[in-house]
């Protein structure tokens, strides 16, 4: 079995590798910037697979709640799936688009930048949570894993929710 220690290292390692990556990706690479009609459909999806993960976290937590292990830890690692789908479509549309700029004014602006920066700040917390939380799981380290999981389940659920109203918050105001 994996020892806590190496797991926390290569945890560190994994999530700091990926948040680089994409920082790199989305804020340094310079993208085309230009919207190609064969990925204008991506952000739809991805705003779609957040809101599926959202589901499958809600009923997992209802599974859990209600007593049904098995069935909490198959809507959790569908959930975990459909947001390894959705980062791979983030990175796809992101390294052949670029940042994507939010044009609205007034009082939106603000809103729409709050949300923005908290969406961001949590997703980066959000990354090692859910690492951490499906790996005490699975290794039946259940105190570690409930510890852990009421931590990532609100971060992770007001990750996947933000990302849907940034999508629809950018296709109303750009």
């Amino acid at each position: 079995m994996i020892s806590n220690r190496t797991f926390y290292f290569w945890n560190a390692v994994g999530t700091t590798v990926v948040l680089t990556f994409l920082v790199w990706l989305i804020y340094l690479r310079p993208g085309s910037g230009g919207r190609s009609v064969a990925i204008s459909f991506l952000p739809a999806v991805n705003a779609g697979l957040n809101a599926a993960a959202a589901l499958f976290l809600v009923s997992a937590f209802r599974a859990i709640r209600n007593g049904n292990e098995n069935l909490h830890r198959k809507l959790m690692v569908t959930a975990f799936c459909i947001s390894g789908l959705f980062l791979l479509s983030y990175v796809y549309y992101h390294s052949l688009q670029g940042d994507t700029k939010f044009l609205g004014e007034g009082w939106i602006r603000p809103v729409y930048f709050a949300i923005l920066i908290s969406h961001i700040f949590l997703s980066v917390i959000m990354l090692p949570l859910i690492f951490s939380s499906l790996f005490f799981g699975l290794t039946d380290r259940r105190r570690l894993h409930k510890r852990v999981a009421r931590i990532a389940l609100p971060v992770w659920l007001y990750v996947s929710v933000t990302g849907v109203i940034i999508f629809f918050l950018l296709r109303a105001f750009s």
